[in-house]
C-alpha cells in the first residue's frame, strides 16, 4: 500500500467495505460510504469558502459522529485540522485561533454561537445534501505524507500555548501496520479522549484506517463505571485511558471490559499494583503502557504487560515501529545501559515543529548525529530514562518544570505567567505537589502588589477564564513573600514541602460539620485532598477537588454506606452537607 495521506488510506477502506459501520455515536451511525460522502460534502463547502492546501481549519465540536465527519472533511479539502476543546475558556480558544491564523471554523449549530467571528467564517455543516452542493466541485486532494494533518496545542512555558504541527506520515506510521497492537477490521475502538488531546489520533484514525468501528462515547464527563458500562454495551475491543482514569477503572471494576483485546494506558506513570490487577482480571486482554509526547505523535514507546509486574515501576518499553529512541547525556553521547540519561526520539512520528515558532522548534528538534540519512532530526523529550537489561526503557522523571496533570501536559511556567499577568499580583510561583491520594496537583502561591489584598477565590476564578481546567491550580495560597534559596531563586522545594494545607478562602463562610455523616464526609475529603479545616458547606471544587477525584469519593461512599450516589448529586450541591443529604436520602430509599 502506498501511504500518501490519511484520506487516501481511508478511501481504500471505503472501497473495501463501504457498507460496514465506521462510526457509532449518540448522534447516529455512519457507514464507511456515508462518512465518506458526508465528508466530501463538507469539504466542498470548505473549498467554496476559500480553504486550500496548507490552511488550518478549526473544528469546534464535542465527541460525536458529526465531529468525525468534520475532521475528515478538513483533510479532504487539503487542509490541516485544529481541534478545539469546547470546555476550555473562551479567551484561550481565541488565543489559539489567533496564533494559528485560522480563517474558517467548523462547528455544529449548538456550539457555533460560542465562536466569535473576529474576521473568521464559522460554518455549521448540514448532514443533508445542500441545494448548492455540486459533486463536480471536488477539492484538489493533493496532500502528501509531509503535509500537516493537524495542529495540536500544548502548554507552553512562556505563558502561551504552542501548536505542534503533525504531518500525515506521522499518523500513518502510528496506525497503519503498527506493532502496538494487532489491529483488525472487526475491532471496535472507543473514542473518549477530547479531540484536542492527541490520544484521539490513535482512537479515530486507528479505527478508520483499519476498517474497524469507532464507538464514540457520549459527550461530557463520564464516571469510570459509566464509561466501562458503555464500552461493554458497544463491544469495545481497543481502549485507551489516561493513567489516572485507568487507576479508577481498575478500582471500580473490570467486569464490563472482558471483551477487550487491547487496553492501553499512559500519559503519566502507571501504578504497578493497578497494572497487576488489570492483568489478573483480564487474562484475554493485552495491557499496554503507552508513552509518547505530542511532538512524536501519541506513542513513541510501548510496553505490553503479559504478567503481573514484579518491579515497583512499569517500563515504558521499546520504540514502536517507525520510531527510534536514544538515551544521551548532556553532550549528546550515548549513556551505557543502566545509567540515567535524557530520552531523544526519532523516526517517522516526528512533528515538523511548533507553528510559527522557529526558535522553540530549533531548541527541541535537533540534528540527529547518529542517523544514516542527511538532515534527520530527533526530539528532546526532557524525560530522564534508563535502559534496563532486557532492553526496555524505564521512566525516571523530568528535566524541567513540565508535569502531567490528569493526563494533560502542563508547563508550570505557563500557569505562573497567567498568575503574574493579573494586575494586582506582584509575584507568583507554582509548584507541583502530591495529594494524599497520590495524584499530582498544582499549588499556586501569589504575593499581592503594593501590599494590597488578594482573594484566593477571585484569583482562581480569573484563571479559569484564561486557562483550561487542568492548568488551574487546585489551590491558591496568598503569601506575604516567596521563600528564596541562597542564590536568590524561589525556593520551590520549600513551597512544595507542605503536605497538608490550611483551608483557603472560599465562597461560603466556614461552618463546622454537625452530624456524624457530615463529619465522615469532611474527613474523607481531608484524606484525599489534604486540606484541613474543611467546613460542612465548602465547595468540593474550590478546595482542589475535580471530576476524577469525585468518582473516587463517590465510590468510597458506596462501599461505606451501601448506596449509589449519582455524580449529578455532587455537582448540584458539591458540599459535605449536600452529599450527606444525598447519602441519607439514598439510604432511606433502600
Amino acid at each position: 500500500m502506498t501511504m500518501q495521506s490519511i484520506q487516501g488510506v481511508f478511501a481504500e477502506r471505503v472501497r473495501e467495505t463501504p457498507d460496514a459501520i465506521a462510526v457509532s455515536a449518540p448522534d447516529g451511525e455512519l457507514t464507511y460510504a456515508a462518512l465518506d460522502a458526508g465528508a466530501d460534502r463538507t469539504a466542498r463547502r470548505l473549498w467554496r469558502h476559500g480553504v486550500r492546501r496548507g490552511d488550518v481549519v478549526a473544528v469546534h465540536a464535542e465527541r460525536s459522529a458529526a465531529a468525525v465527519v468534520m475532521l475528515l472533511a478538513v483533510l479532504k479539502a487539503g487542509a490541516a485540522f485544529l481541534a478545539l476543546d469546547a470546555r476550555q475558556p473562551f479567551e484561550r480558544r481565541q488565543t489559539i485561533l489567533d496564533d494559528a491564523s485560522v480563517k474558517v471554523v467548523l462547528s455544529p449549530p449548538h456550539l457555533a454561537a460560542e465562536m466569535s467571528p473576529h474576521g473568521r467564517t464559522v460554518l455549521t455543516p448540514d448532514d443533508g445534501v445542500q441545494a448548492d452542493d455540486d459533486p463536480a466541485v471536488v477539492p484538489a486532494a493533493t496532500t502528501g505524507p509531509d503535509d500537516i494533518a493537524y495542529v495540536a496545542y500544548t502548554s507552553g512555558s512562556t505563558g502561551r500555548p504552542k501548536g505542534v504541527c503533525v504531518p500525515h506520515r506521522a499518523v500513518l506510521r502510528l496506525v497503519v501496520g503498527t506493532d502496538i497492537a494487532d489491529l483488525r477490521g472487526d475491532d471496535v475502538f472507543l473514542q473518549f479522549a477530547p479531540l484536542a488531546f492527541d490520544a484521539s489520533t490513535w482512537e479515530v484514525w486507528g479505527a478508520l484506517l483499519t476498517g474497524a468501528r469507532l464507538a464514540v462515547a457520549p459527550p461530557g464527563q463520564l464516571s469510570a463505571a459509566e464509561l466501562t458500562a458503555y464500552a461493554g454495551r458497544e463491544g469495545v475491543t481497543v481502549m485507551w485511558l489516561t493513567a489516572g482514569l485507568f487507576h479508577q477503572v481498575v478500582d471500580t471494576g473490570l467486569d464490563d471490559l472482558r471483551g477487550l483485546r487491547c487496553l492501553l494506558a499512559g500519559g503519566d506513570v502507571l501504578s504497578a499494583p493497578h497494572v497487576a490487577r488489570a492483568v489478573a482480571a483480564l487474562p484475554e486482554t493485552t495491557v499496554v503502557n503507552g508513552y509518547g509526547p505530542t511532538e512524536n505523535t501519541t506513542f513513541s514507546c510501548c510496553h505490553p504487560v503479559r504478567k503481573a509486574p514484579t518491579t515497583p515501576t512499569v517500563p515504558i518499553g521499546r520504540p514502536i515501529r517507525g520510531s527510534g529512541a536514544r538515551v544521551l547525556d548532556e553532550r549528546l553521547r550515548p549513556v551505557p545501559d543502566g545509567e540515567e540519561g535524557e530520552l531523544y526520539v526519532t523516526g517517522e512520528g516526528l512533528a515538523h515543529g511548533y507553528l510559527g515558532d522557529p526558535g522553540r522548534t530549533a531548541e527541541r528538534f535537533v540534528a540527529d548525529p547518529y542517523a544514516q540519512q542527511p538532515g534527520a532530526r530527533m526530539y528532546r523529550t526532557g524525560d530522564r530514562v534508563r535502559r534496563l537489561p532486557d532492553g526496555t526503557l524505564e521512566f525516571l522523571g523530568r528535566d524541567d518544570d513540565q508535569v502531567k496533570i490528569r493526563g494533560f501536559r502542563v508547563e508550570t511556567g505557563e500557569v505562573e505567567s497567567a498568575l503574574a499577568a493579573l494586575p494586582d499580583v506582584a509575584r507568583a510561583a507554582v509548584v507541583v505537589q502530591r495529594a494524599p491520594s497520590g495524584e499530582r496537583r498544582l499549588i499556586g502561591h501569589v504575593v499581592a502588589a503594593d501590599g494590597g489584598h488578594l482573594s484566593a477565590l477571585d484569583v482562581r476564578e480569573r484563571l479559569e477564564r484564561v486557562l483550561p481546567d487542568y492548568c488551574v491550580p487546585a489551590l491558591v495560597r496568598i503569601v506575604d513573600t516567596l521563600p528564596l534559596t541562597a542564590n536568590g531563586k524561589v525556593d520551590r522545594a520549600a513551597l512544595a514541602a507542605a503536605s497538608v494545607l490550611d483551608r483557603p478562602e472560599l465562597s461560603a463562610p466556614h461552618r463546622a460539620p454537625e452530624s456524624p455523616l457530615e463529619h465522615a464526609i469532611v474527613q474523607l475529603w481531608t484524606d484525599h485532598i489534604g486540606v484541613v479545616g474543611i467546613g460542612a458547606d465548602d465547595d468540593f471544587f474550590e478546595i482542589g477537588g475535580h471530576s476524577l477525584l469525585a468518582v473516587t469519593i463517590l465510590g468510597e461512599l458506596r462501599r461505606a454506606y451501601g448506596v449509589e450516589i449519582s455524580p449529578r448529586s455532587l455537582y448540584l450541591d458539591p458540599s459535605p452537607a449536600g452529599l450527606a443529604r444525598a447519602v441519607a436520602e439514598a439510604r432511606s430509599r433502600s
